[in-house]
């Protein structure tokens, strides 16, 4: 059911873009960047979290770590991470699969300044071995993300 959400909000978003399956899981930024041939930062994962009662997801770069002082300075409080039933009960994505595209929950999706380093990104798209290549700002475009600052720099990470 998730992968079809992906494709149904892709299909109607960006119907230029392909789903792109892979034998292998790519559940991991490893497994996904030997699956995609890419250095593990170029994956764009996607992280699950509360802020106070709202429930929001970041986009960011593979090889980044979420900085506490820089998320509570963006979102005015600390972020707690979601539990995994949580993660599948609200974006009716797996966890490997998760993503911002066909929620389950109409989610506020944030995206990490972190993946303006890439041209193309390749973020999952509702299963363990369903992936999409995407250019950042598409990616924020087509999900109604807001851009932050809220990961440590990739030498820090």
């Amino acid at each position: 059911m998730s992968l079809d959400s992906v494709r149904a909000h892709l299909a109607a978003a960006a119907p230029d873009l392909t789903i792109l399956i892979t034998q292998e899981s790519s559940a991991t930024v490893a497994e996904a960047a030997l699956a995609h041939l890419v250095e593990p930062a170029q994956i764009a994962k996607t992280l699950s979290f509360r802020v106070g009662d709202e429930v929001c997801l970041l986009v960011a770069r593979g090889d980044a770590r979420l900085d506490n002082k820089k998320a509570k300075a963006a979102f005015g409080t600390k972020v707690k991470m979601l539990a995994l039933d949580e993660v599948l009960e609200l974006t009716g994505h797996p966890v490997g699969g998760v993503c911002p595209f066909g929620l389950a929950t109409p989610l506020r999706v944030y995206c990490d300044e972190s993946l303006k380093a890439f041209a193309e990104v390749i973020p999952a798209a509702g299963a363990i071995n369903a992936a999409v290549r995407i250019a950042p700002d598409r990616m924020a475009e087509i999900t109604n993300a807001t851009w932050v600052d809220v990961c440590q720099e990739p030498a820090a990470a």
